[in-house]
């Protein structure tokens, strides 16, 4: 979730949202309703590129448009839910009941049709951010924006590790799968959806037999140990699950 502070009425006074359409107009007018009111609004134009930045860093709401190139909103909702429980509001075009249904059962928190005044638009963010506050598990996110499990502390914006306060030097890929499998952690990451995240996240040329490799690597770097594993445990014939140390943070 993110991480600025809360406001006399019991919300976030600053909530990052992410905007994922690729109506550049829509997008100005959207951040140009929102921002004057407090919400820090970053906005993408590709679902790819939009599961990235879920993967990176926390946000407070991601509004997501349903027709988008190369890949719809639907099948970013989901690699969306594979990895973060952000609220997520869809827009979309299309008024049809279908779609709305659609998108509740794989995830969605709320869903709008394009025709959408700009006083109810910003009821439904209000409500969704509330419904968050009310039920906040910050799943490893502090305050600085940094993700801690156990040992092991991850900065998405400068893609630095430190186990136990010593930095950990490790290239983008290697940052890359340590950050998905955080996000998940105590929870196996089958071998398929993790390299698909971690393609997502930079459209790195991660493959089957290189991710292997990597996170062989990984486990020399951390000090960690397939047998006995600190941080990145094997589960045989599924995938990796990352596995948080219970020593203090120093």
């Amino acid at each position: 979730m993110g991480v600025a502070p809360i406001g006399l009425n019991g919300l976030r006074s600053t909530a990052k949202i992410l905007l994922i359409d690729d109506d550049a107009k829509l997008c100005r007018l959207l951040a140009g309703h929102l921002e004057p009111l407090g919400y820090a609004v970053t906005t993408v134009s590709d679902g790819w590129l939009g599961i990235g930045r879920v993967s990176a860093e926390p946000w407070d709401l991601v509004i997501l448009d349903i027709m988008l190139p190369r890949m719809d909103g639907f099948e970013v909702l989901k690699r969306i839910r594979a990895q973060s429980s952000v609220p997520v509001l869809m827009l979309t075009a299309r008024g049809d009941e279908f779609d709305r249904i659609v998108g509740l059962e794989i995830g969605a928190d709320d869903y709008v049709p394009k025709t959408f005044s700009s006083r109810e638009l910003l009821a439904r963010i209000k409500a969704l951010l509330r419904r968050a506050q009310s039920s906040i598990s910050h799943d490893g996110w502090q305050a600085d924006g940094s993700l801690v499990a156990g040992e092991l502390r991850l900065q998405p914006h400068s893609h630095e590790a430190f186990v136990g306060g010593t930095t950990v030097p490790l290239t983008p890929v290697e940052f890359g799968i340590l950050l998905c499998l955080a996000r998940t952690r105590g929870a196996v990451k089958p071998r398929e959806e993790l390299i698909d995240d971690v393609r997502a996240l930079g459209r790195f040329q991660l493959h089957d037999r290189s991710l292997d490799v990597h996170i062989s690597t990984l486990r020399k770097k951390l000090g960690d140990h397939a047998e006995e594993p600190r941080f990145i445990r094997t589960v045989r014939g599924i995938g990796y699950m990352l596995v948080a140390s219970q020593r203090p943070l120093s």
